[in-house]
C-alpha cells in the first residue's frame, strides 16, 4: 500500500483503539482477514485464525506501542489495559484463544518494556481479588459479619484462569512476573490445598500455577518459597487468618470472612487439621518435583532445618522449668517448640511420600548423608530416642557403603563429592560412643580415600545391610566391589581403644592399596579367633538394635566367606538366626532372615527341615499373631531359599509344597494368603517339573478362590494360578492337560462372581495368560524353511 494510506490506516486505528470497547474492536478488524471470511468467527476460518500465532504476536506488540496521537504514557496504559484483560474473558470458544494469544502477548510486551506501568495497571488488577484476601491485607472488620463474601466464586475462579493464562501459557519467567505472582502464591496454595480436599475444577490449575513458578524460579527461590508454603518462614504471605475457603455452588470457590471460635480445643482442632492438610497438599506437590531434583533439595533442606532446631531447642533453657522467666521468653520458647513440631511432621511426610524416588544424582545423595551425619556428630544417640538416632545413621553409613558397592561405575568426580563425608566420618571415628559406629566409619573413610579399592569387611557388610531387602540371596559379595579381595576387620567387642583401631585401620589400608601384585592374587578369608566369634554371637543379643543387626551382618559375611569356626557352629548360628526373625525391628530381623537363607542355601539339607517344621509348627509360648508373623518371616526365608537354589529346588519339591499348602488353610488370613503367594512362587519356578502335584495345588487354589471369606486371601489364590501359567509359558498345554479345564471354569467364575476388584483383575491376567498360550499351541507361527532335497 502507498505510504499515505498506511498513515491514514494508522491514524483512524489508533483514534478507534482510544475509544471504550477500541481494543476488542481494533482486535477483531486486525484478525477478520486472516482467512477472508470473519463472520461469527465460526467453522474453517476461525480455526485457521486460532493457528495463525505470528499475527497475534503482531497484534500484540502494536498493541503495546503507544501511538503518536496519545499525549501520555500513562493515559494510554490507564485506558487500554483494562480493555486487554477484558480480552482474556471472551466467552466464545472459536474466537477465545485468538484473543487470549493477543492479551498475553500485550501483557508480557508491556511488562518488558514499561515494567512499572505494566505491573500498576495490569498486573495488579489481574492479582487483585487474591490480594484482597491476603495476610499483609488490612480488613476492615468493623464493616463486616461473620460471612460476608470477601471474593465471589465467579470473580475467584476467573482470576486462577487469568492467571493460568498469562504466567503458565505465556510461559515468560521474567523477574517482574515471577516476583509478582510469589506474592499471590500464599492464596493459590491454600485454595489448592482446600480444591484437594474436595470436589473442585479449581485443583487442577492451582497446581499448575504453582508447578510452574517452582520450575521457572531460581533454586534459591524456589525453596524460600516451598519453606514459605511449610509455614517455615513468612517469605510467602499467606491466606489472612480471618478469612475462610467455602465451596461454591458451580464447582469453585469463595473466600469469606471466618467466624471466631470461642472454644479453645476446637481452635486448636482446627489448626492442627488444617497444617496437617497444608503438609499433605506440600508432600503432594513435590512429588511432581522429582525429576527436577527439587523435592531432594528441599528434603535436605528439612533435615538441615531438624538439626539447627534441634541444636537451638538444646541450648536455649526451658523457661517453664527454671524459674524467674519472663512471660516473652516462654513465648519464645513455645515458638520453638511448635517449630520444632512442624518440622519433624515435615520430614516424615517426605519420607513417607517422596522417599523412594526423591535424590537424582550422587550430589543429593553426599548432601543428605552429611545432614544425617552431622546430626550424629552434633547429637550422638543418647536419651529416650536413642534407638531411633543409632537405626537412622546405621542406615546411612549404610547406604555410604552401597554406593561405595558400586565402584566400578563411580567416576572420579562422584568420588570428589564424596569425599566431602570424610571429616564427618574421621569425627564420628573419634567420638561417637558405640564401637561398631566407630569401626565402620573409619573404613568407610579408608573406602573413600581409595577410592573403592580397598573395602574392608565392614563396608560390605553395611552395604549388604542395605541391599539385602531387595537382593537375592548370595547373590553379591560382602567385600562390595567386584574383583577385590575382601580382608574382614577384627570385630570390636566392648569399648575398646579409639586409638588402636585407628592404628589397625591405617595398617589395613597400607596394605590394601592397589599394585599388580595385590591385583592378580586370589581373595582371602581370613578365618576369625573364637573369642572374636564369641563376641559376635554376645552382639547378636544387643538390646540396641543397630548393635545387634550388625552382629547379624558380620556373622552372614563369615558365612559367605566359609569361615571355619564359623561353620563348624552352624546349628548354633541357625538357632540366633531364629530367635533373632521374631525381633519387632525391621533392620535386625531381615539381617537374621538374610542369615538364615545363606546358610540354607549352602547347607539346605540340614536345614531345610528344621525351618519346615518350624514353619508348620511355630514356637510355643507366643501368641498367635507373633506366631502367624514369625511364620510370614520364615516363609519369606523359604522363598529366598528356593530363588538360590535354582533348578536343585526339584529335589524339596514335597516338603515345600506340602508346607505351603498346610499354611494355606491356616486360621489366620494373612498367613493363608502369605503361603498361597508363597506356593505360586514356587510353582513358577518349578514349571514342568510339577509333575502330579499339580492336582493338589489346583484343589487347593479352586476351593480358597471359590470359599474363603478373605478378598486378600482369595487374590492370592487366583495369583497362583497366574504364576503357574506365566511359569510353564508353552508347556500349559501338556503339563496342566487334565486340570486346564478345571482352571479355566474358576477364573470364568471369578472374572463374573467376584466383588473384589484386585481380585477380578488377577483373574482377568489369568486368562489372558492362558488364551495367549493355548494360541500358541493351536496357530503356531508361520517359518519358512529352505530345504534341499536330492532327487534319486
Amino acid at each position: 500500500a502507498p505510504a499515505w494510506l498506511r498513515r491514514l490506516c494508522g491514524h483512524l486505528l489508533s483514534e478507534r483503539l482510544l475509544r471504550p470497547g477500541g481494543v476488542q474492536a481494533v482486535v477483531r478488524g486486525v484478525l477478520e482477514g486472516t482467512d477472508g471470511e470473519w463472520g461469527a468467527l465460526g467453522g474453517a476460518g476461525a480455526e485457521a485464525a486460532a493457528l495463525d500465532w505470528k499475527k497475534c504476536d503482531a497484534v500484540g506488540k502494536i498493541l503495546a506501542a503507544c501511538p503518536q496521537q496519545c499525549l501520555s504514557l500513562e493515559d494510554y496504559y490507564r485506558q487500554v489495559c483494562p480493555q486487554i484483560l477484558d480480552l482474556l474473558h471472551i466467552q466464545d470458544k472459536a474466537a477465545a484463544r485468538q484473543f487470549q494469544r493477543v492479551a498475553t502477548t500485550t501483557l508480557l510486551t508491556m511488562a518488558r518494556e514499561q515494567p512499572q506501568l505494566a505491573e500498576r495497571h495490569l498486573l495488579q488488577p489481574l492479582l487483585a481479588p487474591l490480594c484482597r484476601c491476603s495476610e499483609t491485607t488490612e480488613l476492615a472488620l468493623e464493616d463486616l459479619t461473620a460471612g460476608a463474601v470477601l471474593v465471589p466464586e465467579a470473580e475467584l475462579g476467573t482470576c486462577v484462569e487469568d492467571i493460568l493464562k498469562v504466567y503458565v501459557v505465556g510461559n515468560d519467567s521474567s523477574s517482574l512476573l515471577l516476583g509478582s505472582l510469589q506474592s499471590v502464591l500464599g492464596v493459590v496454595f491454600s485454595l489448592y490445598s482446600f480444591a484437594k480436599q474436595n470436589v473442585s475444577y479449581l485443583r487442577s490449575p492451582c497446581q499448575d500455577i504453582l508447578l510452574w513458578f517452582l520450575e521457572k524460579a531460581e533454586r534459591e527461590q524456589s525453596l524460600a518459597v516451598l519453606e514459605g508454603l511449610a509455614r517455615l518462614s513468612s517469605q510467602v504471605p499467606t491466606l489472612h487468618p480471618q478469612c475462610q475457603l467455602r465451596v461454591g455452588s458451580e464447582g469453585g470457590a469463595a473466600i469469606v470472612l471466618g467466624e471466631t471460635i470461642s472454644d479453645e480445643d476446637e481452635a486448636l482442632y482446627q489448626k492442627i487439621s488444617l497444617e496437617q492438610c497444608h503438609v499433605e497438599s506440600l508432600v503432594e506437590l513435590l512429588s511432581h518435583c522429582q525429576k527436577s531434583g527439587l523435592a531432594g533439595d528441599f528434603f535436605i533442606h528439612c533435615l538441615k532445618e531438624l538439626t539447627q532446631v534441634v541444636a537451638e531447642d538444646e541450648a536455649a533453657p526451658n523457661p517453664s522449668v527454671e524459674p524467674g522467666g519472663s512471660l516473652l521468653e516462654l513465648e519464645q520458647y513455645q515458638a520453638r517448640q511448635g517449630r520444632k513440631l512442624l518440622v519433624l511432621q515435615l520430614v516424615a511426610a517426605l519420607c513417607e511420600g517422596v522417599s523412594d524416588t526423591v535424590f537424582t544424582d550422587i550430589v543429593q545423595v553426599q548432601e543428605f548423608l552429611a545432614a544425617v551425619l552431622q546430626r550424629a556428630c552434633a547429637h550422638p544417640a543418647t536419651g529416650p530416642g536413642a534407638a531411633a538416632e543409632a537405626q537412622t545413621l546405621a542406615m546411612a553409613m549404610g547406604l555410604v557403603a552401597a554406593v561405595l558397592g558400586g565402584a566400578a561405575q563411580l567416576k572420579s568426580s562422584d568420588f570428589v563429592v564424596l569425599k566431602r563425608l570424610v571429616p564427618l566420618l574421621e569425627e564420628l571415628s573419634r567420638t561417637y560412643p558405640e564401637p561398631l559406629t566407630q569401626e565402620l566409619a573409619s573404613d568407610l573413610c579408608i573406602a573413600i580415600c581409595t577410592h573403592g579399592a580397598c573395602s574392608p569387611g565392614t563396608v560390605g557388610a553395611a552395604a549388604d545391610g542395605v541391599l539385602g531387602r531387595k537382593a537375592g540371596v548370595g547373590a553379591q559379595s560382602p567385600a562390595g566391589v567386584p574383583g577385590t579381595a575382601p580382608s574382614p576387620s577384627s570385630p570390636r567387642h566392648g569399648h575398646g581403644n579409639p586409638s588402636a583401631h585407628r592404628a589397625r585401620s591405617k595398617e589395613q589400608s597400607t596394605c590394601c592399596e592397589p599394585s599388580a601384585s595385590s591385583a592378580s592374587a586370589a581373595p582371602r578369608a581370613d578365618s576369625l579367633a573364637p573369642a572374636g566369634l564369641q563376641g559376635l554371637l554376645v552382639s547378636a543379643y544387643d538390646p540396641q538394635p543397630p548393635a545387634r543387626a550388625a552382629a547379624l551382618r558380620r556373622l552372614t559375611s563369615l558365612v559367605t566367606l566359609r569361615d571355619p569356626e564359623a561353620l563348624r557352629i552352624q546349628e548354633k548360628l541357625l538357632e540366633v538366626f531364629l530367635e533373632n526373625v521374631q525381633h519387632e525391628d525391621a533392620f535386625v530381623y531381615l539381617s537374621a532372615i538374610q542369615g538364615i537363607a545363606l546358610l540354607s542355601s549352602e547347607y539346605p539339607e540340614r536345614i531345610l527341615p528344621i525351618l519346615l517344621a518350624q514353619y508348620e509348627r511355630p514356637a510355643h509360648g507366643t501368641e498367635d499373631t507373633v506366631a502367624a508373623v514369625t511364620r510370614m518371616k520364615l516363609g519369606e526365608v523359604l522363598m529366598r531359599v528356593t530363588r538360590a537354589l535354582g533348578d536343585m529346588v526339584f529335589r524339596h519339591r514335597e516338603p515345600l509344597i506340602r508346607a505351603f499348602l498346610r499354611g494355606a488353610r491356616d486360621p489366620d488370613s494373612a498367613l493363608r494368603a502369605s503361603s498361597l503367594s508363597n506356593l505360586g512362587e514356587l510353582c513358577q519356578h518349578l514349571g514342568f517339573q510339577l509333575g502330579s502335584i499339580v492336582h493338589e495345588v489346583t484343589c487347593c487354589v479352586t476351593a480358597t478362590a471359590r470359599t474363603d471369606p478373605e478378598a486378600e486371601v482369595r487374590r492370592a489364590a487366583v495369583h497362583v494360578v497366574v504364576l503357574l501359567l506365566r511359569g510353564l509359558s508353552e508347556k500349559v498345554t501338556e503339563v496342566l492337560q487334565d486340570v486346564l479345564r478345571d482352571l479355566y471354569r474358576l477364573l470364568k467364575h471369578v472374572v463374573t462372581a467376584e466383588r473384589d476388584a484386585a481380585t477380578v483383575l488377577h483373574a482377568q491376567l489369568a486368562l489372558e495368560e492362558l488364551d495367549t498360550a493355548v494360541r500358541r499351541v493351536l496357530f503356531p507361527p508361520q517359518t519358512l524353511e529352505k530345504k534341499i532335497v536330492v532327487l534319486p
